[in-house]
């Protein structure tokens, strides 16, 4: 009853709203379904500048030695440093299961240097580090989901 035909497509009204409400949670700009030969498109324009990642496949060249992932749960205050979550995903704190971590609580990190990885849509998203300086707390653990926006590490 709430599908209309254009083109000889039915297109369920329902499912493109759930589709841009699933950009907006993940802030990606487009996303494309294929079912068959039925295919829909739905995109925005985002007004923000994009967040810039590393390649997904971009090789790992030194990890640090790993360390308990999370500090003590700090005050809400301290979150205002924070990086925080540009997506809705999954969090790893190391390239691969069994692979030590990308960074240690207490250990120097570099601008750019990878401090975990979000997952969103199977895609790994690099989260890196915008300055130098020491890697002071870790606000998520290994496989957490997370939000948009939430804080997911502190450099000091």
């Amino acid at each position: 009853m709430g599908d209309h035909k254009d083109n000889g497509i039915n297109v369920d009204p329902a499912y493109v709203r759930a589709l841009a409400e699933l950009l907006d949670d993940t802030g990606l700009s487009e996303i494309e379904v294929e079912d068959g030969e039925r295919k829909i498109r739905v995109a925005r324009t985002l007004n923000a500048a994009p967040v810039a990642y590393a390649p997904a496949a971009a090789p790992v060249t030194a990890a640090a030695p790993a360390a308990p992932a999370v500090a003590a749960a700090p005050a809400v205050d301290s979150f205002a440093d924070a990086v925080k979550s540009p997506m809705v995903g999954t969090v790893y704190l190391s390239p691969e299961p069994g692979a030590p971590n990308f960074a240690a609580i207490g250990s120097a990190v570099k601008a750019g240097d990878t401090v975990l990885i979000v997952e969103a849509m199977k895609v790994m998203n690099p989260i890196t580090a915008p300055a130098s300086g020491t890697l002071k707390a870790v606000h998520v653990e290994n496989s957490q989901p997370v939000e948009f926006d939430q804080p997911l590490f502190t450099i000091g």
